[in-house]
């Protein structure tokens, strides 16, 4: 099955696309836009929490990476803590 998908997306690569989504309300710019809204929102709650203590700013960035994830954003390598 491998080898069938990688010589599909070899032909398509190449080949025009068009996605609709017709029952979609908004444009896709207004979509990212409200959503990284939400997350900065999130992460500046995070970052104003004075109620830990230095030794549990640890929490507060993994927090923020979970943040990233929930809107598709990975943290790559470095959000490998076990």
């Amino acid at each position: 099955m491998q080898l069938y998908v990688e010589i599909l997306r070899n032909l398509l690569a190449g080949e025009e696309t068009h996605v609709v989504f017709p029952n979609l309300k908004m444009n896709p710019k207004e979509i990212i836009e409200i959503e990284s809204y939400k997350a900065l929102q999130k992460i500046k709650e995070i970052l104003e929490d004075d109620s830990l203590e230095d030794s549990e700013c640890f929490m507060k960035i993994e927090e923020i990476v979970c943040v990233f994830e929930k809107i598709g954003s990975h943290a790559g390598n470095r959000h490998d803590f076990g």
